[in-house]
């Protein structure tokens, strides 16, 4: 580098400040971490050279606050700021406070961030630049009367966005005239509440939609470059959940032009750094622009594995005056890359957000693969013992893989769900797992509604083939007989006993599954009931989570919690109870009477731990069913509880201001 940064501030948090801190470290510059009182044993302020508080947890009096961000560079003598993606990184004021006290901006000009940050001119400039976009009314509309209007000239259904929206905020979707009325006046109220800007435009909703960006990069020399596709489709409100690299879907000559028109795009707003050009793509190919993100993306670890190329630092050296050193025909995509985002929510409770300290965790092993040429990366900001708080937004970390093709990429991925560890929060490992153990999605027939319509009642678990169920159920009986002669040998060294075949009945609920467990050298003969003979070698540690295994040559992580009399099972997703005991014990198990759930209907219960920020109603008060009971605050989002029929109040168990757990008592009806 002709020139260089020797101190950068990253004005982030989590992950994303992590990620950037390792860029900074390759190019042998410090770095300066920002913290509020939520992040001070943050994993970021560990990595980072020097770090300087700024404010308490909320981040509109921390991370959000510009004059903070500032301060800290001149107290530490930073010369320039890396944004990461979200608080203040496609903030224009932003960038212009810094340039005026001299502080470079790792990212674009003020100029193209703000055209680019309102929908509805930065469409107008994409039309002016040549690139395809969705038909639509791009100017303001006053009224749901004329939004009515609007929407019948453009032709049915017709998507209603606010133009400073994001994150599916302030969008619907209108099949017919009184879903338009509807949907302008509760996108516009969304907005006003979400943004502090109610304006609204529409524009044609795509049906068979696929979210496909390109990656840009841009420096001040003239040099302008895509860098291929990231297929974004698997969404769920909005909000990505799996993304990769290359798209299954596009051609060379689709992919051509969709690059080629997000580099005169760029062009046109002056753009230098990374950027991301994102498109709607239709059954047929055709695609039209929808918005352009004027900063690093979540996703960009796929493009960096199938080019090669840092991003991150590539930013630092384009705002340190730097030049590209390599052509557009210098770029080539090589192999397959999936990322999954592993976030603190409950996929079994409509995805909730979950709080509280990581007691377990344990990144998946890169190098356990039986396919060697496959890679895994993990993009994460927690460590073991890590906080995950209420106050930001719940992911944990972002995993990556990465082979020759499609197929081994997707099995690499399967295989680091199953090694991921994580305990003491509720977490989406399941779900992505069922994701991409789909049929459809193996099989790359994705859109932006896949998640709709392949789980209409949200997720309730995964559903194992039963002869991998039969596996893991011959697993059991093996893995407790290896426990039960660990634990002879301990009390007494000279012990035979578990040393020959052992009858053992695996119970799952009240089916019961004989199997007798043969130990030889370096594994397990198992035979079931059906005659079956299984080999199986485990790997594990005693007391360890996860049990590495391979059962008759295929090699399967399966974790495996103790539940004191019983255990759980978790592989691709699913998980099951089961108790392992002599073959009499379980006949005598099936006369055992069964112990009923507690009657909670009465109650009101938390669906999530955070905050209860206002009870509506108050002892002896009469409701109606729908009607609103209590407000609860977590990361971020305010969720409406309401009464599931009609009542009357016996009881508040918990006043505004109380902090909750999950199913803590809110209140109790008569």
């Amino acid at each position: 580098m002709a020139k260089t940064f020797t101190k950068i501030l990253i004005a982030n948090r989590g992950e994303i400040a992590c990620r950037v801190i390792r860029s900074c470290q390759d190019l042998g510059i410090k770095t300066v971490a920002v913290y509020s009182d939520a992040d001070g044993d943050g994993e970021h302020v560990r990595r980072a050279d020097e770090a300087v508080r700024i404010g308490p947890a909320p981040s509109s009096k921390s991370y959000l606050l510009i004059d903070k961000i500032i301060e800290a560079c001149k107290t530490t003598g930073a010369e320039a700021v890396h944004p990461g993606f979200g608080f203040l990184s496609e903030n224009a004021q932003f960038v212009e406070a810094l340039e005026k006290e001299g502080i470079a901006f790792i990212g674009p000009l003020a100029g193209a961030i703000a055209s680019m940050g309102d929908k509805i001119t930065s469409k107008k400039l994409a039309g002016e630049a040549g690139v395809s976009t969705v038909p639509g009314h791009m100017a303001l509309i006053a009224d749901a009367d004329e939004a009515v209007k609007i929407s019948g000239e453009i032709g049915y259904p017709v998507m209603i966005k606010a133009t400073a929206g994001g994150g599916g905020k302030g969008m619907r979707i209108a099949w017919n005239t009184d879903k338009a009325r509807a949907g302008y006046r509760s996108a516009q109220n969304e907005a006003r509440s979400s943004f502090g800007d109610d304006r609204i435009f529409i524009e044609k909703y795509i049906e068979e939609p696929r979210h496909i960006e390109i990656q840009v990069l841009a420096d001040g020399h003239g040099n302008t470059l895509y860098l291929g596709e990231r297929e974004c489709s698997i969404q769920r409100r909005h909000q990505k959940v799996v993304e990769e690299a290359p798209s299954p879907f596009l051609d060379e000559a689709t992919r051509k032009a969709m690059g080629e028109q997000a580099v005169a795009l760029a062009e046109a707003v002056d753009y230098r750094s990374a950027g991301t050009v994102e498109f709607i793509v239709d059954k047929d190919r055709n695609f039209y622009f929808l918005e352009m993100n004027t900063r690093i993306q979540v996703e960009h670890p796929v493009t960096e594995m199938i080019t090669g190329l840092d991003l991150v630092g590539w930013m630092i050296r384009i705002a340190a005056g730097e030049a590209l050193d390599f052509a557009q025909d210098e770029v080539k995509l090589n192999g397959w890359s999936i990322e999954t985002r592993v976030y603190a929510e409950d996929p079994y409770r409509s995805f909730l957000p979950s709080i509280g300290r990581l007691v377990h965790y344990r990144e998946p092993e890169g190098g356990r693969w039986s396919d060697e040429e496959a890679r895994v990366r993990i993009d994460s900001g927690v460590t073991e013992g890590s906080e995950i708080t209420m106050y930001y937004d719940p992911m944990i970390a972002k995993l990556v893989t990465h082979a020759p093709d499609r197929a081994r990429a997707i099995a690499a991925m399967q295989q680091a769900l199953d090694g991921f560890v994580i305990r003491g929060i509720s977490h989406n490992i399941p779900f992505l797992s069922s994701v991409i153990a789909h049929e459809r999605f193996r099989e790359g027939r994705l859109t932006t509604n896949f998640i709709a319509e392949e789980y209409p009642e949200g997720f309730e678990g995964s559903v194992l083939e039963a002869l991998v169920h039969e596996d893991l159920l011959a697993l059991s009986a093996a893995a407790w007989h290896r426990r039960m002669r660990r634990e002879a040998l301990a009390s007494n060294p000279s012990s035979e006993s578990y040393s020959q075949a052992t009858e053992w009945c695996v119970m799952v609920e009240r089916d019961s599954h004989l199997f007798t467990v043969i130990p030889e050298a370096a594994l397990f003969r198992v035979l079931d009931g059906k005659g079956r003979e299984r080999e199986i070698a485990i790997e594990a540690k005693p007391g360890a989570l996860l049990f590495h295994c391979v059962i008759d040559g295929t090699e399967r992580a399966v974790q495996i919690d103790r539940r004191r009399p019983a255990f759980s099972v978790t592989h691709e997703g699913a998980s099951f109870e089961v108790l392992v005991v002599p073959p009499r014990v379980g006949e005598l198990a099936a006369y055992m009477p069964v112990k009923l759930p507690p009657d909670l209907s009465r109650f009101l219960l938390s669906p999530m731990p955070g905050l209860l920020v206002s009870l509506a109603v108050e002892e002896g008060q009469g409701v109606k069913a729908g009607e609103e009971l209590a407000v609860v605050e977590a990361m971020k989002m305010e969720n409406v509880l309401r009464a599931e029929k009609d009542g009357v109040i016996a009881k508040i168990h918990a006043e505004p201001g109380a902090s909750l757990v999950v199913d803590q008592a809110i209140l109790e009806f008569e």
